[in-house]
């Protein structure tokens, strides 16, 4: 198949899943409430989501080698089906947790799922080493700015829409696996798979998952759902004027994937992640010590384009770093902390929550990203990817 021809589809299924996850980020909260869940509970569904999808992003990094990428896509959209209609048909807390945790739900708004490795793995192999980070923008960008459409039919449509979001869920998991179907089906390896991937670019990948891991545990305080939960708290606001803020929130996120590509062209991968998130997190720190609406918006905003700029570049550098034979392996060990190590901050901001509408766990992910964000810069500023050479 046409290299252009993989990306279109891969494009495609990304954009309708972050529609998906955009609906489903910010009503979540809202229908997980009616259902008379506390805070905390809202958190601890937050928490099992993460957390099981980190343990099956893990084990597809060191066993898919034995399958072909689109039954591995196939086979996670069917999963995602699953998880739709598992979750329209309970409503008491532990069935849901469990649905929850096996499943593929997003309450984060971008994406943290199965998917994500395996879709990087196949972009990589369809670019030059030139073209790599423009890809993974258009990735970025496809993603952030269906879900920012997503957040805005959520708003628009309101809580009577929480019924059908689960179905709409299911109905998308079908049309993904319809674009998945397309792809080329590479013959499963019948060698033993060895037990890692991972070879001589080992450390590296597990030095930068640690750093991940740091960052995503500073993101699981603010994912989505937990920040619409945060707005809706502080400031009373309606799910239609809190649909409409993610809403401008996507589009800026998106817009600014593109302008990272240039960035890193001219500074380097690593300096435009560090460079654009310190003063992101910023902004979120102060958002939690303001009583003004308006305050608070301005800092989304700026915060929203500026926070986003590292997730095309942080995909396009480990890629990058690593030998082409472990990229599958290095996307997920990499991608998995998004998952795993914010798997107990959702739970823990929910009971922050629960004890106060004060933005403790702004604070709390703010500060834990900015340590981050040094940590990387003085630890790889001197790892160059090829095009940087």
């Amino acid at each position: 198949m046409n290299p252009s021809s993989i990306t279109q589809r891969v494009l495609a299924a990304k954009a309708l899943r972050g529609f998906g996850d955009g609906f489903v980020s910010l009503l979540l909260p809202l229908y997980l409430l009616d259902l008379g869940f506390t805070p905390l509970e809202v958190g601890v569904v937050a928490t099992a989501t993460l957390f099981g999808s980190g343990l099956l992003t893990l084990a597809i990094g060191f066993t898919g080698g034995r399958f072909s990428d689109r039954s591995l896509l196939l086979a996670a959209s069917a999963l995602m089906l699953a998880t739709g209609l598992g979750l329209g048909g309970v409503t008491t807390f532990w069935p849901l947790l469990v649905v929850a945790f096996v499943g593929t739900l997003n309450p984060s708004g971008g994406d943290v799922s199965v998917f994500l490795p395996l879709e990087h793995a196949l972009l990589s192999r369809s670019v030059a080493n030139r073209d790599r980070t423009a890809m993974f923008a258009r990735y970025a960008l496809a993603g952030t700015l269906s879900g920012a459409v997503g957040a805005l039919a959520a708003g628009a449509a309101g809580a009577a829409a929480m019924r059908w979001m689960f179905v709409m869920y299911a109905v998308i998991a079908v049309a993904a696996a319809l674009l998945y179907r397309g792809l080329p089906a590479q013959p499963a390896s019948h060698e033993a798979a060895p037990p890692s991937a991972l070879g001589p670019s080992r450390r590296r990948v597990y030095t930068l998952a640690a750093l991940f891991s740091l960052d995503a545990f500073g993101g699981g305080f603010i994912v989505q759902s937990l920040l619409a939960l945060w707005l809706f708290q502080r400031f009373g606001l309606s799910v239609e004027t809190a649909g409409a803020i993610f809403f401008c929130n996507g589009v800026l996120a998106a817009f600014s994937y593109l302008l990272a590509a240039r960035i890193a062209m001219r500074i380097g991968l690593v300096k435009t992640m560090v460079y654009t998130h310190v003063p992101a997190n910023m902004c979120l720190i102060a958002m939690a010590f303001t009583d003004a609406l308006a305050v608070v918006l301005a800092l989304m905003l700026v915060r929203a384009l500026l926070s986003q700029m590292d997730v095309p570049t942080r995909s396009s550098y480990v890629m990058a770093i690593v030998t082409p034979e472990e990229r599958a392996a290095a996307a997920s060990v990499t991608a998995v902390p998004r998952s795993l190590a914010s798997a107990a901050s959702p739970a823990l901001a929910g009971w922050m929550l629960g004890l106060s509408s004060f933005g403790w766990p702004l604070v709390a992910g703010g500060v834990l990203k900015i340590g981050y964000d040094l940590l990387l810069l003085a630890m790889f500023h001197r790892v160059k990817p090829p095009e940087e050479g």
